[in-house]
């Protein structure tokens, strides 16, 4: 179909779906049951920016912004971008080793249920085959259906699988090559560079402000009809049980086209006999209509409804870059379960190097959760939230990009989960003394009875006593260890 074709069918779609494109008809859509059970999940950032793996996986703008250090770096390491533009990193991004089943081994391993490539980012290359982009992996760089293969492998492993598109924004991304002689302005790549339009709001000194204005300037109605429809045809071809978008669709000129979408991908769905999420950022959707997500950070107590942390293992890029710095895996694990106490789900991201192969700090982060997650998954998979979330005197701070540094949570921090009759308590960090669960100490009226408590990582029975200063559990060897421990605590 071409874009006329496709625009008519998707409202035909809406006009014989059970959803409208109105956000009466789209509220109160359900949140998956598979999503809420199965809580992790794994973000997969590669792409042409990893050839360079310099600066971020926003390289691509930055080359072409004389403000930024990646400008100089892009000249001195490759030529001025009139001769050598990111359209010449495609040929370098060849992917020779790139395996999806040994990603897909990987994952599972991790002890994640569902998978997320990102299947185009701001840059404007899909990583997925397509008709309205001559510019994919399938015909060029790799010359391969990266997301389909992803896709082929993670569900012969029973992961989900799910897509991000990042395309909305690349509507101004590229646009800092346009206010000097590069190939931006070569008319020849505009169908890969965009329009990247330029104008002072969209400026490097204003673009976060304008995009963060949801009444600021707002794309044009061809750019939101092709956005529409590329994004459709994700839906149609791989069927992905969540769609993710990054922030700009907030914005004032995408609300008709995201009722149209919303309406389109649950329609769909229905027909796949599926049940599926949108995951946004800001206000982009209702709350009861799609899941709202918090990049690099969490809220600070339970969400009535379910949401979603996006974060990374590499603290300084998305995307694979040569000196990124790591998060270790148990900062990953305490931030896992703190999220999930309050209602969460976590998609976790990896940043693959160019040739298809995982970092070595990712790949060890990823096992070694995936050896706690065998022990202490009871826990987490399938649960929800207490009554509280926790106690002890460390939370978060609330908002994005908040989460670099490890949280130095003690002994007396915990986090609770909770699933059919059994209240789990996580300490955050042991320190092999008895435990002091003050939420659960022992009332005069209207108390809760305590059946058992069970440390979840042998599955011994352990001696316990309540009294005015909380449930006193009693230590033993196993209750020394560097990751967060798990007691499950029986109620009558």
């Amino acid at each position: 179909m071409n874009k006329e074709q496709y625009l008519n069918e998707i409202d035909s779609v809406i006009a014989n779906g059970k959803y409208k494109d109105d956000w009466e008809s789209l509220s109160n859509h359900k949140t998956p049951e598979w999503y809420y059970r199965d809580k992790l999940g794994i973000f997969i950032h590669w792409g042409i920016y990893s050839v360079p793996a310099f600066g971020s996986e926003w390289y691509s703008r930055a080359m072409y912004d004389k403000n930024c250090r990646e400008f100089e770096y892009h000249i001195k390491n490759y030529g001025n971008q009139n001769i050598f533009g990111y359209k010449d990193f495609i040929p370098m991004f060849k992917a020779e080793k790139f395996n999806a089943d040994e990603w897909a081994e990987l994952f599972k391993e991790s002890g994640a249920k569902f998978v997320m490539p990102v299947c185009e980012h701001h840059d404007g290359f899909a990583m997925y085959d397509t008709s309205f982009n001559r510019w994919n992996a399938k015909n060029m760089g790799p010359c391969r259906d990266v997301a389909g293969e992803i896709k082929s492998a993670c569900e012969k492993k029973g992961l989900t699988f799910c897509a991000s598109s990042h395309r909305a924004e690349h509507y101004f991304f590229m646009n800092m090559g346009r206010t000097f002689d590069s190939d931006v302005n070569d008319e020849k790549y505009a169908d890969f560079y965009g329009p990247a339009v330029y104008c002072p709001e969209f400026d490097s000194n204003n673009i976060h402000i304008t995009t963060a204005d949801t009444y600021s300037q707002g794309a044009s109605e061809e750019w939101l009809e092709d956005w529409l429809v590329r994004t459709c045809e994700i839906i149609d071809r791989y069927q992905p049980k969540i769609l993710y978008f990054d922030w700009w669709i907030h914005n004032h000129s995408f609300k008709p086209y995201l009722k149209k979408l919303c309406a389109y991908y649950y329609n769909r769905a229905l027909e796949w006999g599926s049940e599926v999420t949108i995951n946004y950022k800001h206000e982009a959707f209702p709350p009861t209509v799609a899941t709202f997500d918090v990049e690099r950070g969490a809220l600070t107590d339970i969400s009535p409804v379910p949401w979603q942390t996006d974060t990374a293992i590499g603290k300084c890029s998305w995307g694979y870059r040569k000196d990124n710095e790591y998060k270790n895996s148990r900062q990953i694990i305490c931030d896992l379960i703190d999220i999930v106490s309050k209602n969460g789900m976590l998609l976790l991201n990896i940043g693959p190097k160019p040739d298809g192969t995982i970092t070595d700090e990712e790949t060890s982060v990823l096992r070694e959760m995936g050896k706690w997650l065998k022990l202490n998954g009871e826990g987490i998979y399938g649960t929800t939230f207490w009554k509280r979330f926790g106690e002890g005197g460390v939370n978060n701070e609330e908002g994005f990009f908040k989460d670099g540094n490890e949280k130095p949570f003690t002994e007396k921090d915990f986090r609770f989960t909770y699933k059919r009759g059994a209240v789990y308590a996580f300490q955050m960090r042991p320190d092999g003394k008895d435990a002091v669960v003050k939420t659960m100490k022992k009332y005069d009226k209207h108390d809760f009875l305590i059946r058992s408590v069970t440390l979840l990582s042998t599955g011994e029975n352990l001696r316990f006593e309540r009294n005015d200063a909380g449930l006193i559990i009693k230590s033993n060897k196993n209750f020394t260890s560097d990751n967060p421990i798990c007691f499950k605590i029986e109620i009558d």
